[in-house]
């Protein structure tokens, strides 16, 4: 008896379990049927035909199904999900702009393979346009939308719709790897200013100097700026209008106070004075008449030359 062996090596088991196969690809508006499958576009996840659940099922892969998606001659890749196995045999359908990244058209050829991502800590994503701005929560608007995605990979162009308006946003950097699952994690998102944002331009204005009007005393009596007494109009019971007339007292200027400027200012430093009276001094008379308990004389009704007989 004669044993014949094809291999010298055997192939390594990471091979033996590693899923790998080239699809034609179209976008989901060609997907037939009749449901409507606007689902699809609004993650990152692909379907594919029924054949590869029937070959991943007896490779040993791990949970949850990620895989590569690589477009051989463009040399560009990105990563995805997969959502149902319902297309037809030698067909995958993807979302439309998963196919721009790719630079791929209608019916061109992608390579699949299963992959194992790390989970994913950090995220740091620019909109493509200054719209998103007008969004009030963005990091919530971008939660939910990436709940139907399964991962991200660094310099692709997600789309995520919001109020019947598709956002463009491109992932910029993710930790630890450039390629990482974002399913059930805990995940840090920063946003990076929009491309074409301009940030306003702000005018500051030159403190304007006081005129000479304003400088001098004299034209300070034109403002009250203080109660003044027994300035208004009386009435009489006769019903006339004599000696009525109100007679306001001029306003002296020195009589005015006004504020003394800090000159010791400085710009994000607030300072709160007190208007407290100073105490006053104490003199050498006031020490001399401190209060004595018990110092002061009484006085008798009596006389004291006592009664009279």
């Amino acid at each position: 008896m004669f044993s014949f062996n094809m291999f010298d090596h055997p192939i390594p088991r990471a091979f033996q379990n590693r899923f790998s196969t080239q699809y034609r690809c179209y976008s989901v508006s060609m997907l037939a049927g009749p449901n409507d499958r606007s689902d699809v576009e609004k993650g990152g996840k692909i379907i594919m035909p029924p054949s590869a659940l029937d070959q991943l099922s007896r490779l040993n892969i791990t949970y949850p199904m990620l895989f590569k998606l690589t477009n051989k001659n463009s040399d560009r890749m990105t990563h995805c999900g997969v959502l149902e196995f319902v297309a037809d045999e030698g067909i995958c359908y993807l979302p439309h702009w998963m196919m721009q990244n790719l630079l791929l058209e209608e019916g061109g050829l992608v390579q699949v393979e299963s992959v194992n991502l790390m989970v994913a800590t950090y995220s740091k994503f620019q909109p493509q346009s200054p719209d998103f701005l007008d969004i009030t929560n963005p990091k919530a608007v971008l939660e939910n939308a990436l709940r139907n995605f399964a991962c991200l990979t660094t310099g692709d162009v997600i789309a995520i719709n919001y109020n019947e308006k598709i956002y463009e946003l491109r992932v910029m950097e993710t930790k630890p790897d450039k390629a990482v699952s974002i399913i059930e994690c805990d995940m840090n998102v920063d946003f990076d200013a929009p491309l074409g944002y301009k940030e306003p331009e702000r005018c500051y204005k030159a403190p304007e100097e006081p005129t000479e009007e304003e400088g001098d005393p004299s034209t300070w009596t034109d403002m009250d700026m203080r109660f003044r007494a027994f300035t208004g109009s009386g009435n009489r019971l006769d019903g006339k209008k004599k000696g009525i007339e109100p007679s306001p007292v001029p306003i002296d200027p020195s009589d005015i106070k006004r504020g003394i400027p800090n000159y010791e200012y400085k710009v994000g430093r607030i300072t709160f004075i007190r208007n407290s009276r100073p105490q006053p001094r104490k003199t050498t008379e006031d020490e001399d008449s401190e209060f004595i308990a018990f110092s002061g004389e009484g006085q008798s009704l009596r006389k004291k030359g006592g009664r009279k007989p």
